[in-house]
C-alpha cells in the first residue's frame, strides 16, 4: 500500500480557521473551484484564497489543476473523509435534518444473517408499507462476527446479529476513555438449544453430555472456521464433539438436520423461522454456554441523522414483535 505523504509543516489546530475546511470539503466533493464557489455562494477568487490559506496551514498543495477541474493530492484524499464526516455530524447536531417517513424515498442497507432477516424483515416490511411506502430496504449477507469494517466503509447502514467480541471491545474502549466509533443497541436476549430431526434417537429422553458428544454434528459458521464457541465450552470440560459438516446459513442447517441424524446448535428463536419447525425437535444443552444476544451496530457518524434514528427505532419495533412471537 503506498505511503500517504505527510504535510511538510506542523499544523497548529488552535489557530486553524475551521471555515477553510468547509471550502476544502466542497472542493473535494465537486472537484471544481467554480462549482464549489457556486455551492458556497462565494466568488471563485474567494475559494482560491481559502485554499491557499489552508495549503499554507497544512503544508500540502491539496489539489492541482487538471483539465476543467482539480485533482486532489494523496494527503487531501486521506484527510477528506474525516473532514467530511465531522462536518456532517456538526450539521446534524446544529441544524438537524427532518426525516418524514410518509414522503421519504431513502434506501437503507442492512447486513444480517439469513435467519435474522427471516425473523425481522416481515414485520419491518409491514411497518414500511404502512408508514413509509417510499422507503426501500436492501439486505446484504453478514459473513463475519465483526461488522465494523463493513460499517466503516459505509457498505451497510446497520449490522444486526450476534457480536459478543465486538461489544466487549467497544465496552472496554469506552471504559478507558478511548474514542469509540460505533454504537449498538440490544434487540433480543435468548438461548442456544440443540436441534435434531423428529424421531432422532436422542429426541426422547434427556440429552446428556455423553449423548451430545457421541453424536455427529453440523456447525453453522459464518467465517468458515471448523469450530465455534460450543467447542470452546466443551474444551473447558475436557470434552469434544465430532463436526462432520460446516455450513454458513441457518436455513441450510435446518434442512440438513431435518433429513439426517446430525445435531446442530441454534438460537432457540431461529427454530421457528426455518420454515420446517414441525420437522425439528430442540433440547436444552447439557452444559453452560453464553446467552445469545441479537444486537444492532452502526457507525457513530450516523448517530444523529434523523433518517437513521427512524431506521433504528423501526428495527427495534420489528424485533420486539418478532421475538415476542417466537417466545409464545
Amino acid at each position: 500500500m503506498p505511503h500517504t505523504p505527510l504535510p511538510t509543516a506542523t499544523p497548529n489546530f488552535r489557530t486553524l480557521d475551521l471555515n477553510l475546511l468547509r471550502v476544502f470539503d466542497e472542493v473535494m466533493s465537486e472537484r471544481s473551484l467554480t462549482r464549489a464557489a457556486r455551492n458556497l455562494s462565494l466568488t471563485q477568487p474567494a475559494v482560491s484564497n481559502a485554499l491557499r490559506r489552508l495549503r499554507e496551514a497544512l503544508g500540502d498543495e491539496l489539489v492541482h489543476r487538471s483539465g476543467q477541474g482539480v485533482e486532489p493530492t494523496a494527503y487531501a484524499l486521506a484527510l477528506w473523509p474525516a473532514v467530511h464526516n465531522a462536518l456532517r455530524e456538526l450539521q446534524e447536531l446544529i441544524v438537524p435534518s427532518s426525516f418524514e417517513p410518509a414522503t421519504a424515498d431513502d434506501t437503507f442497507v442492512l447486513a444480517m444473517a439469513d435467519a435474522t432477516a427471516a425473523a425481522l424483515i416481515p414485520g419491518l416490511v409491514d411497518i414500511i408499507e404502512t408508514e413509509a411506502p417510499g422507503v426501500s430496504i436492501r439486505v446484504v449477507p453478514l459473513a463475519t462476527r465483526d461488522p465494523r469494517r463493513l460499517l466503516d466503509d459505509a457498505a451497510a447502514d446497520l449490522a444486526i446479529g450476534y457480536f459478543p467480541a465486538v461489544l466487549a471491545d467497544l465496552t472496554a474502549r469506552s471504559q478507558t476513555g478511548a474514542a469509540v466509533s460505533f454504537a449498538h443497541q440490544r434487540l433480543y436476549d435468548g438461548e442456544y438449544v440443540c436441534v435434531m430431526r423428529q424421531g432422532h434417537p436422542f429426541a426422547s429422553g434427556p440429552l446428556t453430555l455423553n449423548r451430545f458428544c457421541s453424536a455427529r454434528h453440523l456447525l453453522v459458521s459464518f467465517s468458515g472456521r471448523p469450530y465455534g464457541f460450543i467447542d470452546e465450552s466443551l474444551a473447558s470440560l475436557e470434552r469434544q464433539r465430532r463436526i462432520v459438516l460446516t455450513v454458513n446459513q441457518f436455513f441450510t442447517a435446518g434442512r440438513v438436520v431435518a433429513n439426517s441424524n446430525l445435531l446442530t446448535v441454534l438460537p432457540r428463536h431461529f427454530v421457528n423461522v426455518t420454515g420446517i419447525a414441525d420437522e425439528l425437535v430442540y433440547r436444552e444443552l447439557p452444559f453452560d454456554v453464553p446467552t445469545v444476544h441479537v444486537d444492532a451496530v452502526w457507525h457513530h457518524r450516523q448517530q444523529q441523522h434523523s433518517a437513521h434514528q427512524w431506521l433504528r427505532q423501526t428495527i427495534a419495533r420489528s424485533a420486539a414483535q418478532a421475538f415476542a412471537e417466537k417466545e409464545t
